[in-house]
C-alpha cells in the first residue's frame, strides 16, 4: 500500500515538474507554401496558444509558394499570443518569395549558416511575366537571381528603386508587395530598404549579410543553439513586452496530420489535374453506358475534390474552358467525320488549356509537361474508344424490345377466321388478330402492336 501511494506521489510530481516546464513547439515547413500548409501552422499556432506554449519556431525550408496560402499564415502569426520565430534552417535551406514575407512577420527571424533569403518579386497573371520574364500568377514567386553584392542591388538605397517596364497592372502588383512587406518591416523593426529590394529587384542575402544588415535577428546551428540565444530576450507580442524564458524548455515537434496531408496531395495541382479528368471522364462514361453505376460515382466523387482543389487554387478559368472544348472536340471526332480536324483541335485546345490551367509559375504548383502530354494521349484514346462504343451500340440493330418484334415472322398455331387467335413469335406464344383467315402453320408477320396483342398478316400478302 505504501509503496502504491508513493508511486502515485511520484508520478503527480513529475506531472507537475513537467507542467511547469518552459514549452516550445516547433512547426516544420518544408516544401512549397500550399493551403495544405496555411492550415497546418495556422492550427499549430491556435494549439501551441491553447497549451501556453512560451515560444513557436517556425522552421522553414520553402521555395515560396501561393499568395492566399501566405497571407493566412501571416494574419495567424501577427495576432498569436505566443512569440514566434521564423527560422531558416537547416544549414542549406533557403525562404525565399513567399518565405521572406513570413519571415519579416515573425516576432523574430533566425537563420541558420550557408541559408539564404530573399527573391520576393511577385509574378503577373497572364503570359510573360513582370519584366518579360516567363510565369504567371498574381502571387509572390521565386525569382531572378542572387545579387553578387550582398543583396544591396542596384537600388538607389531609400526604398525607390525603378520598377521594372511592364503594365499597370504589373507595377501594381509590385507597389501593392512593396508596401505590404514594407509595413511588416516597419511592425518588426527590420530592414525596410532592403525588404523593398527583395520584392522590387529579387536580391537575396546569406545568413551574415542578413544579419549585419539587420534583417534577422540571430544566426543558431539548430532550434537548441536557438532557445539558448533567444533566452531572456524581450519581444512584442500584440503591444506588449515579453521576456522568453525558456531554460529548460521543452521542445514538442508537430507534425502534419492526416487532414494536412489530405488539403496538401489534393491541393496538388497535378492531384487537382488528374481527379477534374477522372471525373469528367467517369461520368463521360457513366452517361454513354447508363447502369454501370461505378464510373459515375467515382467520377462525382472525383470532379468534387477537384473542385474543392480548384477553389484554393489560381486557376485560369480560360484555361479550364479549352479543356473541356478539347474533349467535346475529341467526342465530337468519333460522331462527325471531319478527317481529323475536330479530333486534331481537341487535342491541341486540351494542352494549351492544361498548361494555362494553374495561373502561377510557383516552384512545384505548375502542371509538368510529364503529365499533361501522357494524360492528353491518353484521353483523346480513352474518348475515341468510349465514343466509337457508343455509336456503335447506337447503329446496330435492335434484338429486344417491342421494336424488335415488329415485322417478325410467326407461324399461326391454330385455323380461326380472323377475330383471335394463337401464333409462335420468337419461340413465344402470342395471342393474334387479322383482317384475313388464317389457317395452322400459316406463316404471318407482326405488322403492329396493341398492348400483348398482335395484329399479323400472311406473310405472303405482304411479299406482293
Amino acid at each position: 500500500m505504501r509503496t502504491l501511494l508513493f508511486g502515485m506521489l511520484l508520478l503527480a510530481g513529475l506531472c507537475r515538474a513537467a507542467a511547469s516546464e518552459p514549452l516550445v513547439v516547433v512547426l516544420n515547413v518544408d516544401g512549397a507554401i500550399s493551403p495544405g500548409t496555411a492550415d497546418y501552422v495556422v492550427h499549430g499556432l491556435k494549439d501551441a496558444a491553447d497549451e501556453h506554449a512560451r515560444l513557436v519556431v517556425l522552421k522553414m525550408d520553402t521555395p515560396g509558394g501561393l499568395d492566399t496560402a501566405m497571407r493566412q499564415i501571416i494574419k495567424q502569426i501577427i495576432a498569436s499570443p505566443v512569440p514566434v520565430a521564423a527560422f531558416v534552417a537547416p544549414e542549406g535551406a533557403r525562404a525565399a518569395s513567399a518565405g521572406t514575407y513570413i519571415l519579416y512577420a515573425s516576432h523574430i527571424a533566425a537563420m541558420a549558416p550557408a541559408t539564404n533569403l530573399g527573391a520576393a518579386t511577385p509574378i503577373n497573371i497572364g503570359i510573360g511575366g513582370i519584366g518579360g520574364q516567363p510565369g504567371s500568377g498574381n502571387q509572390p514567386e521565386q525569382g531572378g537571381k542572387d545579387k553578387k553584392d550582398g543583396g544591396k542591388g542596384k537600388g538607389k538605397g531609400d526604398g525607390s528603386t525603378t520598377i521594372p517596364s511592364g503594365s499597370a497592372l504589373e507595377h501594381k502588383q509590385i507597389n501593392d508587395a512593396a508596401a505590404y512587406i514594407r509595413g511588416l518591416a516597419q511592425m518588426r523593426g527590420r530592414n525596410i530598404t532592403w525588404a523593398e529590394q527583395a520584392v522590387r529587384e529579387a536580391v537575396s542575402l546569406s545568413a551574415e549579410e542578413a544579419l549585419k544588415l539587420k534583417v534577422i535577428d540571430v544566426i543558431a546551428r539548430d532550434v537548441p543553439d536557438l532557445l539558448q540565444k533567444l533566452d531572456r530576450r524581450i519581444v512584442d507580442v500584440l503591444g506588449q513586452q515579453q521576456k522568453l524564458d525558456l531554460t529548460g524548455a521543452r521542445t514538442v515537434t508537430v507534425e502534419a496530420d492526416w487532414r494536412n496531408r489530405l488539403l496538401s496531395v489534393i491541393a496538388d495541382p497535378s492531384i487537382a489535374y488528374l481527379l477534374m479528368l477522372a471525373g469528367i471522364f467517369g461520368l463521360f462514361f457513366e452517361f454513354s453506358n447508363p447502369g454501370f453505376v461505378l464510373p459515375g460515382v467515382v467520377g462525382a466523387i472525383s470532379l468534387l475534390l477537384a473542385l474543392f482543389a480548384f477553389q484554393m487554387l489560381p486557376v485560369n478559368y480560360a484555361g479550364l474552358g479549352l479543356i473541356i472544348v478539347g474533349l467535346a472536340f475529341m467526342t465530337a471526332e468519333a460522331f462527325i467525320p471531319s478527317f481529323g480536324v475536330l479530333g486534331i483541335g481537341g487535342i491541341i485546345a486540351f494542352l494549351i488549356g492544361s498548361v494555362m490551367l494553374i495561373d502561377t509559375n510557383v516552384m512545384g504548383y505548375g502542371i509538368p509537361w510529364s503529365v499533361i502530354i501522357p494524360v492528353a494521349l491518353a484521353s483523346a484514346l480513352f474518348i475515341f474508344f468510349v465514343s466509337g462504343m457508343a455509336l456503335k451500340s447506337w447503329r446496330r440493330p435492335v434484338v429486344s424490345g417491342s421494336e424488335e418484334l415488329i415485322g417478325s415472322s410467326g407461324e399461326v398455331l391454330e385455323d380461326f377466321d380472323g377475330k383471335d387467335g394463337w401464333a409462335r413469335v420468337h419461340g413465344e406464344t402470342w395471342r393474334i388478330r387479322s383482317k384475313q383467315p388464317l389457317v395452322q402453320g400459316q406463316k404471318v408477320r407482326v405488322v403492329r402492336m396493341d398492348g400483348l396483342i398482335f395484329d399479323v398478316e400472311p406473310e405472303s400478302s405482304n411479299q406482293e
